[in-house]
């Protein structure tokens, strides 16, 4: 069952309805009876994630209503979504979404394949890019030219060396938010500034908001650590947030934070604007409710031509809403695992006194590297380098895509590292599953959502060249088709295999 509960209103149905009504019949021509059309789009919204497992549904007669249908039409697409497995209710208690027994939750993160098994298996699972070199070399070679004096000390920097603290710093002051060193805390990569995060403001049993979809690591870090994850729909394609859903969340729910990712979100791609940041910073600062953006994908923007939006703390006039969680993970290497976390300098303390029953701090020469880098040309050239073979790597995908899969769906992001699919009749789980028996590993949707959500999408990354890209999308066509043709998958298993 999903983690929280919350009133799904007709006119709000009827809206998310619209475009699938619009479809209508059935690909043999048939014409669909009324409620079983009703019954299918809301299944189909549980599925897709745009309503949340565990909503309260209308009342048959508000919806009735807001459809401009029989209240018999609305009762008979309820029943067939009760016996579906869908829908569950109890009397004086009302109806509400569900996904059916026996469908697997979400289990794990997003484990990359050991580097050897390249040679048998193309890993899709995994939205990151070999280093940047020579600038990978060089920054080491800096870092250890400046060891010397910091290997006479103890070695332990719990808010991270002071060099870094202020080349941070610097960084977002220079896009147009002014901060200082006290206010940065140097983490082990990105999932540690979450982490820090997490700890600070969702104790065991509080409620989270999170995008759905959102980052699958993520997602099953805060599960790991008790908390009460609140789906929140994104809008359609790559518009960003949906701020009525977020009011409403933040209105009725009461999280104790909200994990949001806006430059170029893992995993649909989409960059939200200006002013749906503006908006939900004061719809957070207004609840009380501390706002955790993930920039880790700011600075891979690879369509440049649109511009950035500003970063999320630039709207927040206060200081005390917004925690930044910024990281040299994507933007240059995952192996530095140098993350960061910018934050009021009260929370700063908090998160760095926390940290001293964890690990202490982070790794002295990875930080001394970020450092030589930051401060010459090091970090510009080496994200330049980054930008152009995620855009190569991008176009190959999506070139592939449209010949090899003409029938799946998909918008281009303009930055980042993801790509959001959706696999036309085949189930992302049952594809994930035989994808692997035809050599190329692929993350399923429901990786991504709360509750089973997303079943018919998967996650393809930015990570592999043309030649490879096409191969992928090749084994991946061939598997869609063995899944079309072939016998049944053991679900449980999915479950268990897809990352």
């Amino acid at each position: 069952m999903a983690q929280w509960t919350a009133a799904v209103s007709a006119a709000q149905l009827a809206r998310l309805l619209a475009p699938h009504s619009e479809r209508g019949g059935r690909g043999d021509g048939r014409k669909v009876p009324a409620y079983r059309g009703l019954a299918d789009g809301v299944r189909l919204l549980v599925l897709e994630g745009r309503v949340p497992v565990a909503a309260r549904l209308p009342a048959e007669r508000e919806l009735a209503v807001a459809l401009g249908v029989s209240r018999t039409t609305v009762a008979a697409a309820y029943e067939a979504l009760r016996a579906d497995g869908f829908v569950k209710s109890r009397r004086g208690a009302g109806s509400w979404t569900a996904v059916p027994d026996g469908r697997p939750v979400p289990a794990g993160g997003l484990e990359p394949l050991p580097p050897e098994t390249a040679a048998s298996v193309i890993d899709l699972g995994c939205a990151a890019l070999p280093a940047p070199e020579p600038w990978l070399t060089r920054g080491i070679q800096g870092a250890l030219a400046e060891l010397p004096a910091y290997a006479a000390t103890h070695g332990d920097y719990p808010a991270g060396i002071p060099a870094l603290r202020e080349a941070i710093a610097n960084r977002y002051t220079e896009r147009g938010v002014p901060t200082m060193p006290e206010q940065i805390m140097v983490t082990t990569g990105g999932m540690g500034a979450v982490a820090a995060a997490a700890r600070l403001f969702a104790g065991r049993g509080e409620r989270i908001a999170v995008e759905a979809p959102s980052y699958a690591n993520v997602l099953q870090l805060f599960r790991e650590n008790g908390a009460r994850l609140v789906p929140v729909a994104m809008a359609n394609g790559l518009a960003g947030w949906d701020l009525g859903a977020w009011r409403r969340v933040m209105r009725d729910v009461a999280p104790s934070m909200a994990y949001v990712i806006p430059d170029f979100h893992n995993p649909t791609g989409a960059l939200v604007g200006d002013d749906q940041r503006r908006e939900l910073v004061e719809t957070a600062r207004a609840a009380g409710v501390a706002l955790v953006a993930d920039e880790t994908m700011a600075e891979l923007s690879i369509d440049p031509e649109g511009g950035m939006p500003r970063p999320l703390a630039a709207y927040d006039r206060g200081g005390g809403t917004v925690v930044t969680v910024g990281s040299a993970s994507k933007a240059f290497w995952a192996g530095l695992r140098i993350g960061w976390v910018r934050a009021a300098p009260e929370l700063v303390r908090r998160m760095v006194a926390a940290r001293a029953y964890l690990d202490l701090g982070s790794p002295v020469v990875e930080q001394l590297a970020v450092v030589w880098l930051m401060r010459g040309e090091g970090w510009a050239e080496a994200v330049a380098l980054r930008r152009a073979l995620a855009r190569a790597n991008r176009d190959a995908l999506v070139d592939a895509l449209r010949r090899r899969t003409p029938d799946w769906e998909f918008e281009v992001p303009a930055g980042g590292l993801t790509m959001w699919v959706r696999t036309g009749d085949v189930s992302g789980s049952r594809l994930a599953v035989t994808g692997e028996q035809y050599g190329v590993r692929v993350p399923s949707g429901p990786r991504f959502g709360v509750d089973g959500a997303f079943e018919g999408y998967i996650r393809l990354p930015f990570s592999a060249a043309a030649p490879v890209a096409d191969e992928a999308v090749s084994r991946l066509a061939a598997a869609a088709e063995a899944v079309r043709s072939g016998g049944p998958i053991d679900l449980q298993t999915a479950g268990s295999l897809v990352a």
